[in-house]
């Protein structure tokens, strides 16, 4: 089992955002660069550091659904704007649950949404899923699902089946999205799910594909 696997296992939760994220890169997912920093002056020292614009979202093992509580700052530009985020998410998740500090990357540009997830059933075990992501998985329910290990031919059937894939292929004059690497981001995060049973949910949204690559922005993980 993995160190983070377990430690969040005794620990009698899931993982927390910068935990998903590291165990992510471990299976090789392009994941932004980020700093989790405990402090206001810890925080703008990592801005400095990462590059402006930032985000800033809370880090707590009770708190899943962090834009719900004011757990999210997006666009900061300055210290100034940092340190009143940090205090403000601080104030925000203590009326909720624990605050064991924030998570700060450097804010990405802006490409094509996408979903990739995986959900647990006891009659079919683990699925994948993919879809656009963002508000649109919500909204539209366009989606597509099949059974862990996936495989390329899956994961390119997946990703035809969607009703709003004319949109990664480019529309109205935009460029195509990286179908290439939506591919191999998919079968990476079958493998790891597959090689950690205890995930009971997955959930990469956004992931932001561009004409070259993609970039997972969020990620949360219940075991």
């Amino acid at each position: 089992m993995h160190p983070l696997i377990r430690k969040a296992l005794d620990e009698n939760r899931s993982l927390m955002e910068h935990e998903s994220k590291r165990l992510l890169i471990e299976y090789g997912l392009p994941v932004p660069p980020f700093c989790v920093c405990s402090s206001a002056e810890e925080t703008c020292t990592a801005a400095e550091q990462l590059g402006y614009p930032v985000v800033i979202k809370v880090v707590s093992p009770d708190i899943l659904h962090k834009s719900d509580i004011g757990g999210v700052k997006l666009g900061l530009i300055s210290a100034a704007e940092v340190k009143k985020a940090f205090k403000d998410i601080k104030q925000a998740a203590q009326t909720h649950g624990s605050f064991e500090g924030v998570i700060v990357y450097p804010l990405q540009k802006e490409g094509t949404e996408i979903i990739i997830g995986s959900i647990y059933d006891d009659q079919f075990e683990h699925a994948l899923m993919f879809g656009l992501g963002g508000i649109f998985v919500e909204i539209l329910q366009d989606v597509s699902f099949r059974l862990i290990p996936l495989t390329e031919y899956d994961a390119r059937e997946m990703i035809g089946e969607i009703k709003a894939f004319p949109v990664l292929r480019g529309v109205r004059g935009q460029s195509p999205r990286d179908i290439e690497s939506i591919v191999d981001a998919m079968l990476k995060v079958s493998h790891m799910v597959r090689d950690h049973p205890q995930i009971r949910e997955l959930d990469l949204n956004p992931i932001i594909v561009y004409e070259k690559g993609l970039s997972v922005i969020d990620a949360r993980i219940v075991l």
